[in-house]
């Protein structure tokens, strides 16, 4: 995939719709987490939340995306005043276009889940950078300093 134009999509989000074709001309920096509320996921998307005006300084959309309802996405938002819309994935149409749905050990059990990744496109829809298997220190400010070369 790295390499090439993101076949477009609308999702439902926070906020509304969210459109890829309609943030042409700008970097998007996609990341999924495996679940609102909690510990990492909290902590990964703080670090966005922080880093957001230095995003927004070099044009840069942001925006989070799991299995988790709309529902579930607004309170997360609006709880941690994230400045960045959160796409909801229940159908798993976006963890399947970027691959992220992987088998996952969670207290000794296989479990299927999404894959923390974070996904970097250009301003002309070409995907330039992929992050899998995220650890989530010091994540958000790679990701930042990667778009900053773009």
């Amino acid at each position: 995939m790295l390499g090439k134009k993101v076949a477009d999509f609308t999702a439902a989000a926070t906020g509304g719709e969210f459109h890829l074709a309609a943030h042409k001309g700008h970097p998007v920096v996609l990341y999924f987490y495996p679940k609102d509320n909690t510990p990492g996921c909290t902590t990964e998307s703080q670090a966005f939340r922080d880093l957001h005006p230095k995003f927004a300084r070099l044009g840069c959309v942001v925006a989070g995306i799991s299995r988790d309802s709309l529902k579930s996405h607004e309170n997360f938002k609006a709880k941690f005043e994230f400045p960045f819309e959160l796409i909801s994935d229940p159908d798993e149409k976006l963890c399947a276009q970027f691959g992220v749905i992987k088998m996952k050990n969670m207290y000794g059990k296989q479990v299927r889940g999404i894959e923390r990744s974070t996904f970097v496109i250009d301003a002309k829809g070409v995907l330039v950078k992929e992050w899998r298997g995220v650890k989530v220190a010091g994540h958000a400010e790679a990701v930042l300093e990667f778009v900053g070369t773009l």
